[in-house]
């Protein structure tokens, strides 16, 4: 029997995925329209640093998105029927595929993307993705009537909740009355994920830590492949009482796992809300520390946690995706790396230590464990080889936001090491 065939008999989406990647010859992911991840081919190796990151978040990074609809792709998938070949952006991790729109009578389902990271499709190979497309689609949409009808299971409940499936809240409650579900007065979500696969033996382990913690009362847990999810239920009368449990449920897994393996999860923790109707947006602002975490590697343990604290690190994708576009580098920071090269001097990290501690001196030379006179040299020193005016406040903005750039994501430090060489070579 061909591949097509059985393709077009698979009555599961795994087992489908599979086969369109063995066909193909290529690695395989299945997203459905809000990008998130359905199904994937077991060749995780094979794929790129985008697809990896969907992998383990569970969704397409955001900055991949924007960056999708921006260029029109999304609204091109809409419109057509047939495969779209998509460019590489090699600055974003992200190699050259092809993606066609999984439909059901007509309406967007979902997503079919194949990576050529071995060989090109050929017409052929589009013409086998445009005519297995729809049954793709009428398996995404089966995944979701499962969904809707399933009864008897808390936990099914609260997935209807972080996927906004409820049409009221009237349908909502009645859903949760059936399986005897309590529903919060107020609550947090938090996510834990893992910053590569060899690690998904630490979600069981967490599984059972809270399972077997005084926790448990206040936390309902969702799991997924590469993550757990709790719902955190606070006090009615108390503000940030479930915000509270979340920093609790965070120090005792870190106090639980040791500091060093502590480091290999990805942590996010949402808003606390006490509407029903907002339990999504807290899981996705969840999710978006993570995908800002696994954006940055490594991961400073000075980023915070909580969607609410992300500040400025909640930008860097898409100030990442800005500058790596317009091949921008700041040439004061490359004055000072000039300098600290050929003299062996430390004035980059003086100055990021220095912008973290909004200019404290007592501070910053604690922290770098210097005499004051000497971080005083260095400020003047700074302000001899560049135009830094630490009075100008957006200036400081900027320059603490490209240092956080260029500590965090290799691709953007190797491009000032490359601007390096071209001054070297003057």
């Amino acid at each position: 029997m061909e591949a097509k065939d059985l393709i077009l008999q698979a009555d599961d989406i795994h087992k489908a995925t599979e086969l369109i990647s063995s066909k193909l010859g290529n690695p395989v992911i299945i997203e459905n329209k809000n990008f998130e991840l359905i199904s994937y081919s077991s060749s995780f190796d094979k794929f790129d640093q985008t697809q990896q990151k969907t992998i383990l978040t569970k969704k397409c990074p955001i900055f991949i998105i924007n960056r999708l609809k921006k260029e029109g792709l999304v609204h091109r998938l809409e419109k057509q029927s047939d495969p779209i070949r998509v460019q590489a952006m090699e600055e974003l991790g992200f190699h050259q595929r092809v993606v066609i729109a999984a439909k059901y009578l007509g309406y967007t389902m979902g997503y079919i993307w194949v990576q050529e990271s071995s060989h090109l499709l050929q017409q052929e190979d589009l013409a086998f993705l445009e005519e297995i497309s729809p049954h793709l689609g009428n398996l995404i949409n089966d995944i979701y009537a499962k969904a809707n009808v399933k009864k008897g299971k808390k936990e099914e409940v609260l997935w209807h909740l972080l996927q906004h499936e409820y049409g009221s809240e009237s349908q909502l409650r009645h859903g949760a009355s059936l399986v005897n579900l309590t529903l919060p007065e107020r609550f947090t979500v938090a996510v834990f994920s893992i910053i590569s696969p060899q690690y998904k033996p630490m979600l069981d382990h967490l599984e059972r830590l809270v399972h077997e913690s005084s926790f448990q009362a206040n936390i309902y847990t969702l799991t997924t492949e590469y993550q757990v999810i709790f719902v955190l239920y606070g006090n009615a009368d108390k503000p940030l009482s479930s915000l509270e449990l979340a920093r609790n449920l965070v120090e005792k897994v870190k106090e639980q796992t040791g500091e060093d393996q502590f480091y290999n999860f990805l942590i996010g923790v949402g808003k606390e809300y006490t509407s029903l109707n907002q339990m999504r947006k807290s899981f996705l602002e969840a999710s978006e520390v993570i995908e800002t975490a696994n954006f940055i590697s490594p991961r400073p343990e000075s980023m915070p946690r909580e969607f609410a604290q992300l500040g400025i690190y909640r930008y860097l994708p898409t100030l990442y995706e800005k500058n790596t576009s317009k091949d921008y580098y700041s040439d004061d920071l490359l004055s000072l790396i000039k300098n600290d090269v050929k003299k062996q001097t430390d004035l980059l990290r003086t100055l990021e230590v220095f912008l973290a501690n909004d200019g404290k001196g007592k501070q910053t030379a604690n922290e770098l464990f210097i005499h004051p006179n000497t971080l005083n040299y260095r400020i003047k020193r700074i302000q001899e080889l560049t135009a830094i005016d630490f009075n100008n406040f957006n200036m400081k903005v900027y320059l603490y936001t490209e240092l956080l750039l260029l500590n965090n994501v290799e691709a953007y430090y190797q491009r000032y090491i490359d601007a390096l060489k071209g001054v070297f070579s003057q």
